[in-house]
């Protein structure tokens, strides 16, 4: 049996659902069905970061069919789509999804849309969000052609997410945040439910930078450490000790976290290597913790380096910032939640150590980011992201094309 349902249920009961005539643009079943049908499609052919030539295509295609008017962007991936014409006056609220998947298997099993693609996955839900935006521009495109949407609305399909720094910053280079006031999107979430949202105002995500160190040493045989650099101590000692000093010199509520996730050294026991290498990540909680971090970090693997007299060299990569909720933003997405499905669909949410270029936009104009449950109600598996066998209770796709329709005519209206 899929793990994906084939039909929409809904985690808040329908006494506890706002009417649905309070709002217009509710989805019907055959939109429904078509965008479970385009998830599919993506899921099966999962495209790396700047290669998502074939996802940008069925866009375009769908969204001119609807009758509108989408940009690819300057890479030739990725698009932006306005809905309505802008008055150059009033800023427009942008509907954000990324659209590239990951260079991992696909290993579920008993589902008939897996890859087709070998070692590429959509294993993180941008699927699901660019169907979710999907859905949302077409149901507003239908309001706009009937005089219906207050506001205009512009739609990014934003490559590269998974590629650092983010493909975030190509988009705005490219002109999708002109004419924009305030951007919302939403990010797959297996811890919570269908049918709900999580939310939080203030930070949402961490910041995530890379750390490669080289050290290097003239090398020896391993009788004699003394006459030369014995450069695995060396490695060992940094992979160590730079962790503790860099958390000694930053307040401990900032959650600055230093985790290794590679260290090579040498090839034969009785030989000093003349090279070592380590890599790892930087997380952190805190914004201005994170924009001190690169710094902190030099100086600790120089210290730690030079008391064992190896030469370093550091490639700091600079990733992203924390996403940065905006109160009032996040408001306008969980009255949204409350108009279509009721108050109980909404629940706080805590802020993770995972990174996500959306983080980019928010360094320009306010906005906010939901969790979107993706978890099959009653299921007591925990998947995770980023593994090969993530998959969605598809459900989701209509509770977000909800909460999106719903978020654009409440702001045209505030």
């Amino acid at each position: 049996m899929s793990r994906a349902s084939e039909e929409v249920s809904d985690d808040v009961s329908e006494s506890e659902s706002a009417p649905a005539g309070m709002l217009p643009g509710a989805l019907p079943e055959e939109l429904r069905a078509e965008l479970v049908a385009f998830r599919r499609d993506l899921h099966m052919h999962p495209e790396l970061g700047n290669q998502e030539f074939r996802t940008t295509a069925a866009l375009k295609a769908r969204l001119e069919e609807a009758g509108l008017r989408p940009h690819v962007l300057g890479g030739g991936t990725g698009l932006i789509c306005d809905i309505g014409t802008w008055d150059g006056v009033r800023p427009m609220l942008a509907l954000r999804a990324d659209i590239d998947a990951l260079p991992i298997p696909d290993t579920k099993l008993g589902v008939d849309y897996r890859s087709t693609v070998p070692d590429r996955a959509h294993a993180c839900g941008h699927d699901v969000h660019t169907t979710v935006v999907l859905g949302a521009g077409l149901i507003l495109a239908e309001l706009a052609a009937r005089g219906e949407l207050p506001h205009p609305v512009r739609l990014i399909f934003q490559p590269a997410e998974e590629v650092l720094p983010g493909g975030a910053t190509d988009a705005i280079e490219s002109g999708a945040l002109d004419g924009v006031g305030k951007i919302v999107a939403v990010h797959c979430d297996p811890r919570v439910d269908a049918g709900r949202i999580g939310l939080r105002h203030g930070p949402i995500t961490s910041a995530c930078d890379r750390l490669e160190v080289s050290l290097a040493g003239p090398g020896g045989h391993t009788a004699r450490p003394h006459l030369t650099t014995d450069l695995v101590t060396a490695a060992a000692k940094v992979a160590i000790e730079v962790p503790a000093l860099v958390g000694r010199r930053v307040d401990a509520r900032s959650g600055l976290s230093l985790t290794w996730g590679r260290i090579e050294s040498g090839h034969a026991p009785n030989v000093i290597p003349q090279h070592a290498e380590l890599s790892g990540t930087v997380r952190c909680l805190d914004l201005a913790a994170w924009r001190d971090a690169a710094d902190l970090v030099h100086g600790a693997v120089q210290e730690i380096a030079d008391l064992y007299r190896a030469k370093s060299e550091i490639n700091y990569i600079r990733g992203v910032p924390p996403v940065v909720n905006d109160p009032v933003i996040a408001d306008l997405l969980g009255d949204a939640m409350a108009a279509r499905r009721g108050a109980r669909s909404v629940e706080d949410t805590e802020q993770s150590l995972g990174g996500e270029d959306f983080s980019w936009y928010l360094e320009r104009v306010p906005g906010a980011m939901a969790r979107l449950g993706v978890r099959k109600p009653g299921e007591r598996t925990v998947r995770d992201l980023h593994q090969g066998d993530f998959d969605v209770d598809e459900s989701a796709i209509t509770v977000g094309v909800e909460l999106f329709t719903a978020a654009a005519l409440l702001d045209a209206g505030r």
